[in-house]
Order: structure tokens, then C-alpha cells, then sequence
């Protein structure tokens, strides 16, 4: 039973469960039900497709990730950020509405099948590319740019899009033939979205602006006035059908595939661990969650669904409203469904401008002002990688933004291990205790030198770490003896080996020897592996210990003077 558990985690959801817990499951899958029925459409928007196929990615990854996923109350399904991304990586290959569409469905099989081959392979380290500051920069930027590039659905005018400077030149262009009463609806929605949340969280904003909206054009008939509507959606359910197996377009999409596979899953994952924090009452598993998202956009390529992954706002609301299994995400698939079968020509009068309030809003909170006031605060470089992709991403381009914010990520873990922190270290006054002699007031050894060295050290800072070695030795002349604190280095390779030993014979011409202070047992190793055999090394468990042995030496030097001297 464990090993089936382990496969499908929606089995060991059932332990102890009640009839309570079926009550809340059932009322927690109803409202993300209801509100995924807007924010599907709304997205689907954002990523360019007609507004019943965020319906579609709203069914079958939704029923798969309930079965597989760990995360009891994360809710899948289309996402503003994924859905912008979509539209970065399809726009330019695709020439028609219909390769558009196949297109966005290939990409789901793309993203799928590498999240599973992530998540099966053990993979989920992947996404520490995308660091913190690179991730939130990145982030930021998309939300204004999704924002932005909803404002000629809520304006009434002709679609712009790109970087931030087009999108606004765009707009400015076009402000005498903005439609006022477009404008006022849209307005009118964001007001009512935002007051709902303020006044009446128990109530979806989104879905209260959605009714408001089809009774507004069905009392008013403003849709003949120039109010633009969704108009008819196709009723039923997605049919099962194969996604274009085209590889020349597989390969154009590919670098995209990888990154909206990991972005996704990052924010999956993030969502994940921060609400199972909170529920305190089981276990997020990393790679099972690549695997269960991995899944889930596999199948629902098969039933024309665009990417998706995990929601912060709905899954939220899955945990607010008393959710206790993925029991709820089946319910809210049935929600869907249902209004696919039965209830489409209701939203036949839905204004587009209310879809665009609904995105506007929801991407507003996603800008992290605050994660960059404390970066800033930090004063450390990441500020400027966020930085960096926040401008790439805003004045650039979605692709370009990301790529540059994970190649600068990669660059500055390469520059910080070829040029690691190392310090000369100094005895605090009265303690056996060693501290950086720069930051604390010590105590001098007089012609003793201890350096320690904080990273392992290999090929790309061996000669940074032998060259500061030395540079410390010509500024303190006299020296007898150099103790390496090795504490801080945690492995050695063949390369940082050798210049290890070349710094050794080096100080021996000069007449300085070399102990070795809280050296780890695999660099120990390695040391005693890789010198000649009648190589011998002095290792102390410390510091101390070291410095101990040199005053003891001195000391049977004095004894064997003072026998010579009568």
C-alpha cells in the first residue's frame, strides 16, 4: 500500500478522513471552480488564444495533479505569468490564428514532458538558476507588462504590445480614439474587484465584476454602442486530439519550453511550501511535484490545454476555505466542466474590458517593490541583478529578460568562486579563538602567519588562492611559519592540489614552513593521496593547537642551547 501511496499521494490523502473534511473539500472546490471560470478566460487572453481555452487548461491538469501531486491544496491551472511567456515563445513563429493554437498546445507537451524528465531524474536543483533577485526582477517586469498590455481591452483600442516604451507609444498614439464608455465599464470593474477584496473577502471580486458585467450589457444592449464582448463560446468539452508533432517549431520553441518549464515550476513549488507551512499537516516532495505538474501538462496537451502550474491567489483560497485534500481540485474541474457543458452562452455578453480588469488587478500584487527596497537596503550585488532582468524583461523582451537574468546569475556564482572571501586571522584577547584580524580587534602572532581560506578550492582559484597567500608573506617580512585554516574549504581538486604544493616549496625556499589547522578528512585525503610518499604534513584540530606546537618547538630549542652553553 506504501508503494502505491508513494505513486498516486492521492490515496494517503484518505487516512482518517471525515465527513467534515468531504464538506470543505467540496466548498473549497466550488469557489476555486468559480473563480478559475474569469481568471481562465482572462489568461488565455494574456497568452493570445480565444478565451475557452483557459477553460480547457482548466480541466485535465487539474484532475492529474490531484492525483499525483503532493501539495494538498495548490491549486493548477492557467497563470497571468506562464500565459505571458506562452505569448513571448509562440507570436513569433506562429503566421496564423490556428498554428497559433497548435502551437501553444505543443508548447504544453514540451514543457510537460521535460518537467516529468526533470522530476524523474531528480532534478528539481535546476531552478536554483533562477535566483531569488532574478526571479522577483523578472517577475516585477512581466506583471507590468501584462498589466500594460491589457490596456487597449480596457481603453477600446487597437492592440499593442512589446517592450515597455512600444506598449506606451502605442497607447499614446491612439488616445483620441479612445471609447469612453469601454473605459468606464473597465474602470467601473477594477473599482468593484478592488473594493470586493477590501470590504467583502469572503466574496471573488473577479466573479462578482463578471456577473456585473453580463447584466450591464444584457439591460443596456452597450454592446451595440461599441462595447467589445467575448461573444460565442463553443459549449462541450475539449475533444482528445494529438498536438503537432512538428519538430522545426519544436526546436524554435525549445529554449522557451525549458525556461517556462522552470519558472513554472519554481512558482509551483514556492506556492507549495509556503501554504504547507502554514497547513503544518503534511509534506511537499520536490521532485513528485515535478513529476505530478510534469503530468498534468502532458495530459492536458492532449486536450488542447496551453501550459499551466500552481496559482498563489487560488490556492489561497483553497486553504482559507477549509480545503483539506486534492479532492478539491476535482471538484473544481467538475465546476469547470459543467459550465462548459451547460453554461457558455452566459458569458456570450461578457465585455472584454472586465477580463482586463481582472488581469490588471491580479498582477498589480505580483510587482515586488519591496523585495527591491530590500535588496537596495542590502546593499549587495544582487540589487543589481534584479536590477538588470527587471530592465532586460521591461525594455527587451520577455525571453531576453530571463535569459539575462539567469546568465548574469551563472556569471556572478563563477565570479564569487574563482574570487572567494579569505582572511588573515588574528587571536581574540584572553580565548583560544581566531577571527578575521580586518573585522576584530586581535592579537598579532609575531612570525606567524594565519591565513584561512573560505570556498574549495579548484581550477578556477587556485592561483587567486596561492597568489593571496603570498601577497600576505611580502607584507609581514620575518616570518617563520604559515598556518593554513583550511576550515572553510570543503573539498580540493587535482588542480588547487598542486598549487597547494607549489606554494608550500615556494615558501620553503624562502624559509617559512607550512602547518595545517582544521583541515576536513576529504581534503586531508586528497593532500596525503596526492604528495610523494616522504612528504610529511603537520595537521592540528586548530588553530591553537598549530601556533601550540611552535612554542613547544622553540622550547626544546632553549633546552638544547642552554645544555650547549654549559
Amino acid at each position: 500500500m506504501n508503494r502505491i501511496q508513494s505513486i498516486i499521494p492521492l490515496f494517503s490523502q484518505f487516512e482518517n478522513y471525515t465527513g467534515s473534511d468531504l464538506k470543505k473539500d467540496l466548498i473549497a472546490g466550488i469557489t476555486v471552480g468559480i473563480m478559475l471560470i474569469p481568471q481562465g478566460m482572462a489568461y488565455a487572453l494574456i497568452a493570445g488564444l480565444p478565451p475557452e481555452y483557459g477553460l480547457y487548461a482548466s480541466l485535465v491538469p487539474l484532475i492529474l495533479y490531484a492525483v499525483l501531486g503532493t501539495s494538498r491544496h495548490l491549486a493548477v491551472g492557467p497563470v497571468a505569468l506562464v500565459a505571458l511567456l506562452i505569448a513571448s515563445a509562440v507570436s513569433p513563429v506562429a503566421e496564423t490564428p490556428d498554428e497559433y493554437i497548435a502551437y501553444s498546445i505543443l508548447l504544453a507537451l514540451m514543457v510537460g514532458v521535460l518537467q516529468l524528465l526533470f522530476g524523474l531524474l531528480k532534478m528539481g536543483f535546476l531552478v536554483n538558476l533562477l535566483s531569488h533577485p532574478v526571479l522577483s526582477g523578472f517577475i516585477s517586469a512581466a506583471a507590468i507588462i501584462i498589466g500594460l498590455s491589457q490596456l487597449h481591452h480596457l481603453l477600446g483600442i487597437q492592440s499593442v504590445s512589446g517592450g515597455l516604451h512600444e506598449i506606451l507609444i502605442g497607447v499614446v498614439t491612439q488616445l483620441t480614439g479612445v471609447h469612453l464608455i469601454t473605459l468606464a465599464v473597465g474602470l467601473g470593474a477594477i473599482v468593484m474587484i478592488i473594493a470586493a477584496k477590501k470590504k467583502l473577502p469572503s466574496l471573488p471580486g473577479p466573479v462578482l465584476a463578471v456577473a456585473a458585467g453580463i447584466l450591464l450589457i444584457l439591460l443596456s444592449g452597450l454592446d451595440a454602442r461599441g462595447v467589445t464582448i467575448v461573444g460565442a463560446i463553443p459549449a462541450g468539452l475539449p475533444a482528445f486530439s494529438l498536438p503537432l508533432p512538428d519538430l522545426d517549431v519544436a526546436r524554435t520553441l525549445f529554449p522557451m519550453a525549458v525556461a517556462i518549464s522552470l519558472v513554472a515550476y519554481m512558482e509551483a513549488i514556492a506556492v507549495a511550501k509556503a501554504i504547507q507551512q502554514k497547513a503544518k499537516s503534511y509534506k511537499v516532495d520536490a521532485n513528485q511535484e515535478l513529476i505530478a505538474l510534469g503530468t498534468a501538462n502532458i495530459g492536458g496537451a492532449f486536450f488542447n490545454a496551453f501550459p499551466v502550474t500552481g496559482s498563489f491567489s487560488r490556492s489561497a483560497v483553497t486553504f482559507d476555505s477549509g480545503g483539506k485534500t486534492t479532492l478539491s481540485s476535482l471538484v473544481a474541474a467538475v465546476v469547470v466542466a459543467s459550465v462548459l457543458l451547460f453554461f457558455t452562452g452566459i458569458f456570450y455578453y461578457l465585455p472584454t474590458a472586465i477580463l482586463a480588469a481582472i488581469i490588471m488587478v491580479s498582477v498589480f500584487g505580483l510587482i515586488e517593490w519591496h523585495e527591491f527596497r530590500r535588496l537596495w537596503g542590502l546593499g549587495h550585488y544582487d540589487r543589481y541583478l534584479f536590477l538588470a532582468t527587471f530592465a532586460g524583461t521591461l525594455f527587451i523582451g520577455i525571453k531576453e529578460g530571463i535569459l539575462l537574468g539567469v546568465t548574469l546569475s551563472v556569471v556572478m556564482l563563477l565570479y564569487r568562486s574563482a574570487r572567494p572571501n579569505f582572511a588573515v586571522m588574528g587571536r581574540i584577547p584572553g580565548t583560544k579563538i581566531f577571527r578575521d584580524a580586518s573585522k576584530y580587534k586581535t592579537e598579532e602572532e609575531q612570525e606567524v602567519l594565519v591565513y584561512r581560506f573560505d570556498a574549495p578550492v579548484h581550477f578556477a582559484n587556485a592561483e587567486y588562492f596561492s597568489g593571496k597567500v603570498l601577497e600576505r608573506v611580502e607584507e609581514k617580512p620575518g616570518l617563520s611559519t604559515v598556518i593554513f585554516d583550511l576550515n572553510g574549504v570543503n573539498e580540493m581538486d587535482s588542480t588547487g592540489v598542486d598549487e597547494l604544493f607549489k606554494v608550500i616549496q615556494h615558501l620553503a625556499d624562502m624559509g617559512i614552513g607550512s602547518l595545517f589547522a582544521e583541515v576536513k578528512y576529504p581534503v586531508r585525503s586528497i593532500i596525503r593521496d596526492a604528495a610523494a610518499e616522504e612528504t610529511e604534513f603537520n595537521f592540528y584540530m586548530t588553530v591553537d593547537d598549530a601556533i601550540g606546537s611552535l612554542r613547544s618547538d622553540l622550547t626544546e630549542k632553549e633546552k638544547l642551547l642552554h645544555l650547549d652553553t654549559h
